[in-house]
């Protein structure tokens, strides 16, 4: 007998361990750990991932697996292991884990069908089944009796394929091709049997004759300006055929990409890239942290730190934030590496997700770029894992399993005993404290590529401007600067820390402002739909124009966003073309890419932005970068506000002049003293690490302590504060004398969709048992959990402290 242990698709804590389930006689020898299958788990049919196989089991009475939902294993046996290891780290469910590695159409409900790709090689067993289809339903070949071991030999032996259907929607495209059906001395025959005024049947039949291979229907008839009535007219008569293939969708299809060939290394260059090579030719496992200034060719060293990889035969992981995944990074990488290039990111459709993840899955390719989810690449001969802008927050899931992609990165680099390199001109606090110690390989690129120098920041004093009367959102400096550039025929980029059109609505009269009914938020204000939203909840309500607490009509708005620094500069330089780049002006599939080829092309001469234009954009144009609000940032309830806000100006300073033309940078603040802002102005990385680690060491932060947060949800407040401060009570008794434990208090968002939440935070150096304390926490609240709406969630490397 064969016993698969399976974890079922039933997140809780009593399910959270392997079951026992028997496997059937038939499915005996195609069952392998990393599969799905479909198994009976109470009254219902639950998906499950087999962990392991055994031939015993410690129970009587066992239920067998009812079908198998894979041919072949979605799941490495790297990417189990790497599944148990998370599940422990973030004290998270082992389904939640498995399920985070693979793309959603492997989660939704589906049906499979098998495919005949050809016929006269099949063994005859399966031709019966077949029975002259092409297609048919699994199911069917299972309730036939189907011998699945035959069907494995012939899917790997690229016979067959199983093709996966979500909810009837196809997940596999099709494409439909023309071929002739005839030998080309046979066409000869028909062409002349063709009467003279079927001229366009004669001119199809004299192309086949040339060019015999299939062609796609839709390149023939564009090709021959024909119809398809006259190509069925052929099909009819035996002359050409239909054939339908799969084909993969491809996000890029449309672009053209140029191949490049690497570029001779700088100096710099070639000092930081040497002791990676040396890595990747012995095969050790180093992490190298990469510090080079914005422009200094980073990227160059990436892609030939790649290409050595590729050369002895293994794959590289590449991971960019997902702002950053702009369509200049992936020409980047598919220029070098062509057709070997698979992209994972969000903005792909769930069916081109689904089929880049094929090609990786099938070894069809042997690079990713993608953002944090690539990370589960089911490569299995990983040679190097890249993290570009390592300091960016977006590589930390913010739901469970909360995992930072680069810890996945340094385990998968551990397993496959090849480097990991993580680049930043701003890397974290953490990550540079480590390279100092030596925990990491630290590499330097302090100059910029061709000489260039960092163009020079100016801070202006936005209160010295208000005492002069200025009372518009532009400094007069940052105008006449904007306008010296638009004579001159350059470009400018501003960037904004918001979005929408004005920040909140406030009565004058009585001093209260909208605020959203289920969330302790003030409510948005968008200009284009006209309406006040939640950034929360998604609760939305016409704009007011009277005052709902005093009936007053004093409503006015304050803050500024986007549109309303679009409206201000068109009023102030009406001469201006301006782009505008914020969530809403990007929410259309590939509406980035066509804002930045607007901008690239020179049909704008203003690209205004927030955080989305920060990062990894390159225009030679670019001579002017101006930041508008930089205060808003700096003062969040969050001790990294101020390395965020040095990170983020240092990269937005880094768009100016990155070519010939030397660039400027301005910025606005009401808070020019703050020594982010100082320290970011000269690009000082050395002097603002050295001041920000003094005030992280007396105020008890990382990297000196770590932290974990526990934020507890429930629709009742007092049932909110009772379990938090238990949590806490046994927090106290149970971790040891050095941690330090605060709270219960009050989340800075008290209240989102109608869920009041309280956090505690535990400081602490070393406590090897708190994750079993934690584990323990959840447990005793089980019920509560399961069946009173409570939730507890736990975050031990808190990214956001709201």
């Amino acid at each position: 007998m064969q016993v698969a242990k399976v974890i079922v698709d039933v997140p809780t804590n009593q399910t959270n361990r392997t079951f026992d389930y028997l496997i059937p006689e038939n499915l005996e020898d195609l069952i392998q750990r990393g599969m799905r299958v479909s198994v009976p788990f109470g009254p219902r049919k639950v998906m499950g991932f087999v962990l392991n196989i055994d031939n015993h089991s410690e129970f009587d009475k066992l239920k067998a697996i009812d079908e198998v939902m894979d041919l072949t294993p979605v799941l490495t046996e790297e990417l189990l292991q790497l599944g148990q290891w998370i599940s422990e780290q973030t004290v998270s469910f082992y389904i939640q884990t498995f399920q985070a590695m693979l793309p959603q159409i492997l989660k939704a409900k589906y049906k499979k069908e098998i495919e005949a790709l050809t016929e006269e090689e099949l063994p005859e067993e399966l031709q019966k089944l077949f029975a002259g289809r092409r297609v048919m339903a699994y199911e069917e070949f299972t309730e036939r009796q189907g011998n699945h071991a035959l069907l494995l030999k012939e899917v790997r032996n690229g016979h067959v394929q199983i093709n996966y259907q979500v909810k009837s929607k196809e997940t596999n495209k099709v494409q439909r091709f023309i071929a002739p059906d005839k030998e080309a001395y046979l066409l000869q025959e028909v062409l002349e049997d063709i009467p003279n005024q079927a001229k366009k049947q004669k001119q199809i039949v004299e192309f086949f004759i040339e060019h015999p291979e299939p062609i796609t229907q839709k390149h023939l008839l564009g090709k021959l300006k024909t119809t398809m009535q006259t190509v069925n007219q052929l099909i009819e008569r035996n002359i050409l055929k239909k054939i339908d293939k799969k084909v993969y969708r491809d996000p890029y299809q449309d672009s053209e990409f140029k191949e490049t060939k690497p570029l001779p290394l700088s100096g710099q260059q070639r000092t930081a890239i040497e002791p990676i090579w040396n890595a990747t030719d012995t095969d050790q496992n180093q992490v190298f942290l990469l510090h080079g200034v914005t422009g200094s060719g980073k990227t160059e060293v990436y892609l030939q730190a790649i290409e050595k990889v590729l050369n002895k035969g293994k794959e590289a992981i590449v991971l960019v934030p997902e702002i950053a995944l702009t369509p200049q990074m992936v020409n980047r990488f598919k220029g070098r590496f062509g057709s070997e290039v698979a992209v994972l990111h969000s903005a792909l459709s769930a069916g081109e997700k689904f089929d880049e993840w094929t090609k990786i899955h099938n070894k069809e390719v042997k690079v990713v770029v993608g953002a944090r989810s690539a990370i589960f690449a089911p490569f299995e001969n990983i040679g190097i894992i890249i993290i570009d802008e390592e300091h960016e927050t977006s590589y930390k899931q913010d739901e469970q399993p909360r995992y930072h992609a680069r810890e996945v990165a340094k385990q998968r680099g551990s397993y496959h005993q090849c480097p990991v390199v993580l680049g930043s001109a701003t890397p974290m606090l953490e990550s540079y404290a480590r390279a100092t110690k030596g925990v990491y390989h630290l590499l330097e690129m302090p100059d910029r590529m061709n000489e260039a120098t960092m163009p020079p920041v100016e801070i202006v004093d936005m209160r010295e401007e208000l005492y002069a009367g200025n009372r518009t959102m532009f400094s007069v400096k940052l105008l006449d600067a904007i306008r010296s550039r638009l004579e001159k025929q350059q470009q400018v980029v501003l960037f904004l820390n918001r979005r929408g059109y004005s920040t909140f609505v406030m009565c004058r009269e009585c001093g209260d402002v909208m605020k959203c009914p289920n969330c302790d938020i003030a409510l948005t204000f968008h200009k284009s739909s006209h309406q006040l939203k939640c950034h929360y909840c998604d609760y939305q309500i016409p704009m007011v124009n009277e005052c709902p607490t005093c009936s007053s009509k004093t409503i006015r708005y304050f803050g500024t966003g986007t549109q309303k620094v679009e409206e201000a500069l068109k009023e102030q330089i009406p001469e201006a073309d301006i782009i505008r780049m914020d969530v809403d002006t990007t929410r259309r599939k590939g509406s980035h890419k066509k804002l930045l080829d607007q901008f690239g092309s020179g049909k704008a001469n203003i690209l205004l932005g927030t955080q989305m234009i920060a990062k990894g954009l390159d225009f030679e144009n670019v001579t002017l970068v101006g930041v508008l609000a930089v205060d808003a940032m700096l003062h969040l309830p969050d001790f990294r506000s101020s390395e965020k806000t040095f990170q983020l100006l240092t990269q937005v300073s880094g768009r100016a002049g990155r070519h010939q033309l030397p660039g400027e940078v301005i910025i606005q603040t009401y808070t020019p003293e703050h020594y982010s802002i100082q320290l970011a102005s000269q690009y000082d990385y050395q002097q603002y690490f050295m001041q920000e680690m003094t005030m992280r060491r007396s105020f008890h932060y990382p990297p000196y302590y770590f932290l974990t947060l526990i934020t507890v949800s429930h629709p009742n407040q007092i049932k909110v504060q009772e379990v938090t401060k238990t949590i806490c009570k046994l927090l106290y008794k149970h971790l040891s004398d050095q941690a330090t434990i605060l709270g219960p208090t009050p989340s800075p968002m008290v209240r989102i969709n109608n869920r009041y939440r309280y956090q505690c935070m535990v400081k602490y150096k070393d406590e090897p048992n708190q994750k079993e304390i934690i584990r323990k926490i959840q447990t005793h609240y089980r019920d509560d959990i399961h069946r009173h709406d409570l939730t507890i969630q736990v975050d031990f490397e808190p990214y956001s402290l709201m």
